[in-house]
């Protein structure tokens, strides 16, 4: 009966190593509603990064900082000089 047990979870195992490079190549499509939902440039203002991480608590120095990462991930347009 052991042996028997430990033959079936074999089995199983190498099913699931023989089917995992299957899944992985096939690429998943992108839903249509994400594709029109990507803008030329980012949907928020500094200006407004700035207000909200205000709102949250950070201080001045720290929202600075923490907006001009997010400028640098796309995230924020960039600042006007």
């Amino acid at each position: 009966m052991r042996r028997r047990m430990n033959f079936v979870l074999a089995a199983v195992v190498m099913a699931g190593v023989w089917a995992a490079p299957v899944a992985v190549a096939q690429p998943v499509p992108a839903p249509p509603s994400a594709v029109h939902a990507i803008s030329a440039k980012p949907p928020f203002s500094y200006e407004d990064c700035l207000k909200a991480a205000k709102k949250h608590g950070e201080s001045a120095r720290y929202s600075k900082w923490h907006c001009d990462q997010l400028v640098k991930k796309g995230w924020v347009r960039h600042p006007k000089r």
